[in-house]
């Protein structure tokens, strides 16, 4: 024993606790970040098919409905982030119905070095808005 009470075996062990500890702890850290990049992504794909079908349900007739929705959704997708199908219609166009937009994309899992998740996983979004009452449609 020394003057303070402590072993001399036992000199250096939180060191070699904190070397195998850390690769534990950043693992952990970097699956919360991709946690959170997963979340931020499905947050952006439903911000987009939200705009999608409200700029579909400006429209006059279906065909024009989707061109409009797939150009929304054109504009806002990141390519880098994403990879998705083209965006697809479905509900009843007319006046005092309803026009749902459709999404499936998967978003890819690496790019963060140490942790591997896969290649990506699936998401799939909806969002439906209103036709007008007294639209025409056609």
């Amino acid at each position: 024993m020394s003057l303070f009470g402590v072993r001399r075996g036992e000199r250096g062990s939180m060191a070699v606790e904190i070397v195998i500890l850390a690769p534990v702890m950043l693992a952990f850290l970097m699956l919360i970040v991709e946690c959170g990049r997963f979340v931020s992504v499905r947050g952006d794909l439903e911000a987009t098919t939200r705009d999608a079908a409200r700029a579909a349900s400006l429209e006059r007739d279906t065909n024009s409905a989707l061109g409009a929705a797939r150009s929304v959704v054109a504009a806002s997708l990141d390519k880098g982030t994403t990879d998705c199908r083209p965006a697809t219609l479905s509900g009843n166009f007319v006046a005092g119905g309803y026009v749902q937009v459709n999404l499936s994309c998967r978003v890819p899992l690496d790019g963060l070095g140490l942790l591997d998740l896969g290649a990506s996983a699936p998401i799939e979004v909806h969002s439906a808005a209103p036709i007008d009452t007294y639209r025409r449609t056609g």
